[in-house]
């Protein structure tokens, strides 16, 4: 299962300085944005503080995005989002929370792992206040830690690489070298590996330390994948937000290649549509669920906290079989999965 660092105050300092991105990133510009929603008034005021690229990067954020707009629409209420920029300090996270609070926004919702030290200091500071903080644990009576298992759908990707490379030999691509996209890397790698040992895996990261292009580069996804391409693999999984889908249109120039995408069923995505004979399967991270939850939970008076973790098991993570791709291997990877839901595979956290 997953192994999360809790922070506590004493490595706040430290945490604060960590690196600086989500699962997934971003398709536009970096500046700032927020925008609002009216709904019924006394309805639920849901604030959402997206990492780079919010609203509209393909991938993470929109996932995080759906949950909140299903509350909207199921409970009334408003909607206020604030998206980072790639040159935000800590102090800009905690703004950024503290703006939504003072506002009298609950729940708030921080979408990334790089709010934790953010919101552990801001929940302290508006204890009335409910806050989500997705991809982290933070401890604190008024948050809750959503979080998910993507090593176990990473497995899956792995174990469907493994059947449809014809080259024996498949890449992936991580957005920034942080444990969170290690552990897309190791369950992947895992899985290709319990499949089939002699195959060949290529690993690229797109950025490194605080530098968070790599979830908001299309450019940078298209060249990496390009190579490895060129280099002989015919699968490419990447875990690197909008970074990926310049990776599926790299995937989509070769005949007989596949792309695995993430986060979101990348194959429905309309912007995508022009590459969707390419596009094998999405490693699926149900944030919009684990979203939807905490919101309905805060509208019942009942707000969740602690650490809910969203596993293969409960539905948290799955591997997409839009478009059909999968069927002629569905039972291997219907077999895969059972034996990581019964405990027979331990998936590995880190490579």
């Amino acid at each position: 299962m997953r192994r999360v660092a809790k922070l506590s105050a004493a490595c706040l300092a430290t945490a604060a300085l960590a690196l600086s991105a989500t699962a997934c990133g971003k398709t536009s510009s970096d500046d700032a944005s927020s925008s609002s929603s009216g709904g019924a008034k006394g309805g639920i005021k849901i604030g959402l503080a997206y990492d780079v690229g919010g609203r509209g990067d393909r991938s993470f954020n929109d996932s995080a995005a759906r949950g909140a707009d299903k509350a909207e629409k199921q409970f009334g209420g408003s909607i206020k989002e604030l998206t980072a920029k790639t040159s935000d300090t800590p102090a800009d996270r905690v703004q950024r929370l503290t703006d939504l609070a003072q506002a009298g926004y609950s729940p708030i919702i921080a979408v990334g792992y790089t709010y934790a030290p953010a919101v552990q200091q801001v929940a302290k500071q508006f204890p009335k206040t409910s806050f989500g903080l997705i991809d982290s644990v933070v401890d604190g009576k008024n948050v809750n830690s959503i979080t998910f298992t993507e090593e176990q759908g990473s497995y899956l990707a792995g174990v469907a690489a493994a059947l449809k490379t014809k080259k024996d030999h498949v890449g992936f691509i991580g957005g920034v070298d942080s444990p969170l996209i290690k552990k897309f890397q190791a369950g992947y790698v895992q899985g290709v590996h319990d499949t089939n040992a002699k195959i060949k895996v290529d690993v690229q990261y797109l950025s490194h330390g605080t530098d968070t292009s790599g979830f908001s580069s299309p450019d940078k996804g298209q060249q990496a994948a390009q190579g490895m391409l060129d280099n002989g693999a015919d699968v490419v999984y990447s875990a690197a937000g909008s970074s990926g889908t310049g990776a599926i249109e790299a995937v989509n120039g070769v005949k007989g290649a596949w792309a695995i995408g993430v986060d979101s069923d990348q194959y429905n995505i309309p912007g995508l549509a022009k590459y969707k004979s390419s596009i094998l399967t999405s490693v699926v991270k149900n944030v919009d669920v684990g979203v939807f939850d905490f919101i309905q939970s805060v509208k019942n008076g009942k707000p969740l906290a602690g650490n809910n973790v969203y596993s293969l098991a409960k539905g948290g993570v799955s591997l997409a079989t839009s478009g059909g791709y999968l069927k002629d291997i569905q039972p291997k990877l219907d077999a895969a999965k059972q034996k990581i839901v019964d405990g027979k595979i331990k998936v590995k956290t880190t490579p």
